[in-house]
């Protein structure tokens, strides 16, 4: 089969390989791929920024596909199921994130994509227990959004948005509008914050009901959230682009005691971050990585009861071996939402 290899690390490296077909282990699924998502964690790791992966490696976590071969120990899925997975690969099972399932945590987990053959191919192995069937009414292009959505429902439970929440989301790209989607699901009035570069994306975010989107470079942001909340401010922010500036800008638009949810991730470990502000506006402060388990089924739902349109993020789609279009495409900011296509 052929696959997009990222063979070495710093930028570029990424190249088409002719692969052997894998097989799948006692407990391991083989899924043919019907599209997969480009992440932002595979663009950082083409430009050489994302350190968590291991060369030689199939890059791609985001995906959906057909059960084509099943392990002997499998009896949960059968050859011709249309599933999903997590990208937790292996986890070593006796730390106590793994004894609360919390395996985006485990220290010695393997994800796919990452330290594991993924999903930029024809065929990609999953483990039993990370496989979720689609419902009925998810297709394959919505189903390939999954895991970013499970990212963002992930964040969303850990700030506990609830009904009537003023929430605040600072970047209109992808995982910024099923953020705020998830949100919007839980009875939330939801602003989604962009750029003058961001209009297409911040129309889209209206075309899916969120109820304000604004261009930071041209109207007054902190003013618009004041007089949208009697002057207390956001109840809670979630960062998106992992933009020093943006963060700050999140905890400018928070109430006092409100919630500040770092979902972006910074291009840098170390930042200028207004700790004044957090201690003065007794902010609390909330770090998300990824999902879990429990993410998941919540996540599918949502997509097949018409709450989250994965769909409707996708602008293009292109061929395995067209990635340097696909990436073109995404860094031009003409994309939203990028799926590859498998190759024979």
């Amino acid at each position: 089969m052929k696959a997009l290899v990222k063979t070495a690390p710093g930028f570029g490296h990424l190249e088409i390989v002719e692969y052997p077909d894998p097989k799948p282990g006692k407990d391991e699924v083989k899924i043919e791929v019907k599209f997969v998502g480009i992440c932002g964690t595979d663009i950082h790791s083409y430009e050489g920024h994302y350190k968590n992966i291991t060369p030689p490696v199939i890059l791609g976590h985001e995906f959906s596909g057909e059960i084509v071969e099943v392990g002997e120990n499998v009896t949960e899925f059968r050859v011709g199921d249309r599933v999903t997975s997590e990208t937790t690969y292996y986890v070593c099972g006796k730390c106590r994130y793994c004894q609360t399932r919390d395996y985006n945590l485990c220290p010695n987990r393997k994800g796919l994509g990452t330290q594991q053959n993924g999903a930029f191919a024809k065929y990609v192995i999953a483990r039993k227990e990370s496989v979720h069937s689609l419902p009925e009414q998810v297709d394959y292009r919505s189903a390939a959004m999954t895991e970013p959505l499970a990212c963002t429902y992930h964040a969303v439970e850990k700030a506990n948005v609830r009904e009537g929440d003023f929430v605040v989301i600072i970047g209109p790209g992808p995982i910024g509008l099923l953020n705020a989607q998830v949100a919007k699901s839980r009875g939330a009035k939801v602003m989604i914050i962009g750029l003058t570069k961001d209009r297409i994306r911040l129309d889209k975010a209206i075309e899916l009901g969120i109820d304000y989107a604004v261009d930071s470079q041209q109207e007054d942001v902190k003013e618009l959230v004041d007089q949208l909340t009697n002057g207390y401010g956001a109840d809670i922010v979630f960062e998106c682009t992992g933009a020093v500036p943006a963060a700050n800008q999140g905890l400018d638009l928070l109430r006092k005691k409100g919630t500040y949810v770092q979902v972006g991730i910074f291009s840098e470990s170390l930042i200028s971050f207004d700790m004044e502000k957090i201690i003065q506006k007794e902010i609390h402060l909330i770090g998300t990585r990824s999902q879990k388990p429990s993410d998941w089924e919540p996540s599918l739902a949502l997509i097949n009861e018409g709450k989250v349109k994965t769909k409707d993020l996708v602008t293009h789609e292109f061929a395995l071996t067209q990635w340097d279009l696909a990436y073109q495409a995404i860094k031009s900011g003409e994309a939203i939402k990028v799926l590859l296509k498998p190759i024979d």
